[in-house]
C-alpha cells in the first residue's frame, strides 16, 4: 500500500489550516474500499500521537492540522460532487464508471490544485488505458506512468510466478501480472466482437439513413441509469447511430431527448417490466410513452444469455457511430459475467454494474427488432371490384 502511505505523509505535511486538508481513497465499491484499505490506513497511522477516526464512516484525522483521509466507493461517486480534496488515490479505475473521473472526481481537485494517483489492473483498452494519453494515443509527458510487471519488479519469486502461470489462462496472467492492456477482459461477453469491429473499421461515422425506419431500445432504470440505443436495420446490416444514458430524471426527460433528435423514431422496444404499473400513477411506462405518441412494443422476457448469444451472432453485421455511441460502446466492451473469486470460475450470469444498463438496452433492441423481422407479413386485403 505504497500509495496510501504516500497519502498519509502528504496529509501529515500539509500546512494549510483553513479549510482543513482532505484526502480520499476511492475503490470501485464502498465495501471494497473498507476491505482493502481501512485496515492498512489504521495500521500505518496508529503510531501518530492524537490520531483519531471513525470506524463507521471510514476516516482518520490528523491531530495537528485536522487533515482527514476518508474512504469512498465509486459506485456512489455522485456523493462526492461539490467536495474539495487535496489529493486522492483511485484504486482499480478500470472497474469504475468512466464518467466518475471527468464529471465528479477531477473537479473536486481544482480548489487546491490537488493530485490524483491511479493504481490498478488493466482491463482492456478502456478509459483507464486512455488516462494520460494524447489524442494520438501517445503518453502525455505531464503524467507519470509506471507499469510494474511481476517479471521485472522481483517482488514475487519465480516459483510463485510459475504457479500462477499454471493456474491462469495466458490472458489472465498477462493482465493480472504483466500489466497488459491488450489481454482480453476476463468474462467479457462482447470483448472480441468489439475488437473485431474496430479492426474491420465498423466503428466510425455512421449517419442516419433517411430511407429507413429508426428504432429505439430502452433499459428502464428505477433509481438507476436509464439507457437508450438508437438504431436502423439497413438490409442485413445493423446501424447503431446514437446512444443516451442518464440517471435521476423522470421519464419525460428521455421523451424530450428522443423528440429533439433530427429524425423520427418509428418504433420503441421496452423490456418486459415496461408493462408494470407504478403505484403512484397507476400507469405503466408503456402507457406513459404511448400517451406521448410513441409506438411501443414490449420485448418478451428472455434469459440474458439468449439475448447475448443473439447479439453475438449478428455482431459481424453491426456498425457503430464512434462519437455518438462512445458511452454505449464502452458499456458493451466492459459487460461481463460475474467472477467467483473463491472458486476462480465465471458465474453463468452477467455482472450488474455501470456497464449493464447500456448492454441490457442493446440486448433489448436486438431481441425486439429481430422478433419483429420474423413476424409474417400482414395478409393483403382482397378488393372487390365493382364494374
Amino acid at each position: 500500500m505504497g500509495t496510501l502511505n504516500d497519502t498519509i505523509a502528504k496529509a501529515a505535511e500539509n500546512t494549510r489550516i483553513d479549510p482543513p486538508p482532505r484526502y480520499a481513497y476511492i475503490a470501485p465499491t464502498y465495501g471494497q474500499a473498507k476491505d482493502v484499505a481501512w485496515g492498512y490506513l489504521k495500521h500505518y497511522t496508529a503510531a501518530i500521537p492524537g490520531i483519531h477516526g471513525s470506524d463507521g464512516e471510514l476516516w482518520i484525522e490528523m491531530p495537528h492540522n485536522k487533515a482527514r483521509i476518508r474512504l469512498y466507493g465509486a459506485d456512489a461517486y455522485d456523493r462526492l460532487r461539490g467536495l474539495y480534496f487535496d489529493g486522492m488515490d483511485i484504486d482499480e479505475p478500470a472497474q469504475m464508471d468512466p464518467r466518475a473521473w471527468p464529471e465528479v472526481l477531477r473537479p473536486t481537485l481544482s480548489d487546491f490544485k490537488g493530485w490524483a494517483t491511479f493504481i490498478g489492473t488493466p482491463s482492456g483498452r478502456n478509459w483507464f488505458y486512455s488516462l494520460g494519453r494524447t489524442e494520438s494515443g501517445a503518453l502525455d509527458p505531464d503524467w507519470l506512468h509506471m507499469a510494474l510487471k511481476a517479471s521485472v519488479t522481483g517482488i514475487l519469486d519465480d516459483e510463485e510466478l510459475d504457479s500462477a502461470k499454471r493456474m491462469l489462462t495466458a490472458e489472465q496472467y498477462a493482465q493480472e501480472y504483466e500489466c497488459s492492456f491488450e489481454a482480453a477482459i476476463v468474462g467479457a461477453y462482447y470483448g472480441r466482437e468489439i475488437s473485431q469491429a474496430q479492426e474491420d473499421k465498423r466503428i466510425g461515422r455512421v449517419p442516419h439513413e433517411r430511407a429507413s425506419d429508426v428504432f429505439a431500445s430502452w433499459d428502464l432504470g428505477i433509481g438507476d441509469s436509464m439507457a437508450i440505443w438508437i438504431g436502423q436495420i439497413i438490409g442485413r446490416e445493423w446501424h447503431w447511430i446514437n446512444y443516451y444514458e442518464n440517471s435521476g430524471f423522470a421519464l419525460d426527460h428521455y421523451v424530450d431527448w428522443i423528440k429533439a433528435l433530427p429524425y423520427k423514431v418509428h418504433q420503441h422496444y421496452l423490456p418486459h417490466d415496461g408493462e408494470a404499473r407504478e403505484l403512484q400513477t397507476g400507469k405503466s411506462r408503456k402507457q406513459f410513452l404511448e400517451e406521448r405518441q410513441f409506438n411501443v412494443q414490449i420485448v418478451p422476457r428472455h434469459e440474458p444469455m439468449d439475448g447475448i448469444d443473439a447479439a453475438r451472432v449478428r455482431f459481424n453485421r453491426m456498425w457503430f457511430d464512434e462519437d455518438k455511441c462512445a458511452r454505449g460502446i464502452e458499456c458493451l466492451r466492459m459487460y461481463r459475467s460475474e467472477f467467483d473469486d473463491k472458486n476462480q470460475t465465471l458465474r453463468p450470469r452477467p455482472l450488474h454494474d455501470w456497464a449493464s444498463h447500456g448492454a441490457d438496452a442493446f440486448r433489448c433492441g436486438v431481441m425486439g427488432a429481430e422478433d419483429e423481422r420474423k413476424q409474417p407479413p400482414a395478409p393483403k386485403r382482397k378488393l372487390d371490384w365493382v364494374v
